[in-house]
């Protein structure tokens, strides 16, 4: 007959015993060894494995939910009257690969939409996905905003920054043609950079 008392099975239960003790500590519910927990409303202690970085995450009147996700396209929401001078940058997920400059080629998904009022003016989520092109010939607060600039690190690779420009580093006091960005209209961004060339 198997004895119960075995090293393998000795060592499972001392480490889950272990685990036992450092969640109930946590709740502030040790007391639960000796005989029960006093209080029902203790708080519950969360698994280890849920993610570090919140889900929606709010930054100078723009709200992200599924800021995390980069697998998905993160809802993008704006509401502003306030007109900004300078670029402002958030980042959502801090990329670990390699960093871009500002003459780097880029592959990246992005959502754009107005600072104003949250409409989206182009997302590559909804045209084929990951787009590349040079950060040199694009709108200056794009280029300043993932290759870096005095004051603001450059995205590495795996990042998800959010991104308010303002106009004079967006389409200016023209605007866009099509009319989706109006003239001196700050615009936010939020992008996902998977490459770097």
């Amino acid at each position: 007959m198997a004895s119960d008392t075995s090293p393998r099975r000795n060592t499972a239960l001392t480490r889950r015993i272990a685990e036992l003790a450092v969640a109930l500590t946590a709740t502030g519910c040790l007391a639960v060894l000796a005989g029960g927990c006093a209080s029902s409303s203790s708080p519950t202690v969360k698994p280890a494995t849920q993610p570090a970085s919140p889900s929606t995450v709010s930054f100078n009147d723009v709200t992200v939910a599924d800021a995390s996700t980069l697998s998905s396209k993160p809802k993008v929401s704006s509401k502003s009257t306030t007109v900004p001078s300078a670029l402002q940058v958030k980042d959502l997920v801090t990329g670990t690969g390699q960093a871009a400059s500002p003459t780097s080629t880029v592959t990246v998904q992005y959502v754009g939409v107005r600072y104003a009022d949250g409409k989206q003016f182009d997302a590559s989520w909804d045209h084929g996905g990951a787009t590349s092109f040079s950060l040199a010939q694009v709108v200056p607060g794009f280029t300043e905003g993932i290759g870096g600039t005095q004051g603001i690190s450059a995205m590495k690779v795996g990042g998800r920054r959010l991104m308010i420009l303002p106009a004079s580093l967006g389409y200016g006091a023209q605007g866009t043609s099509d009319g989706s960005i109006p003239p001196n209209a700050p615009i936010v961004f939020v992008v996902d950079l998977v490459g770097v060339s």
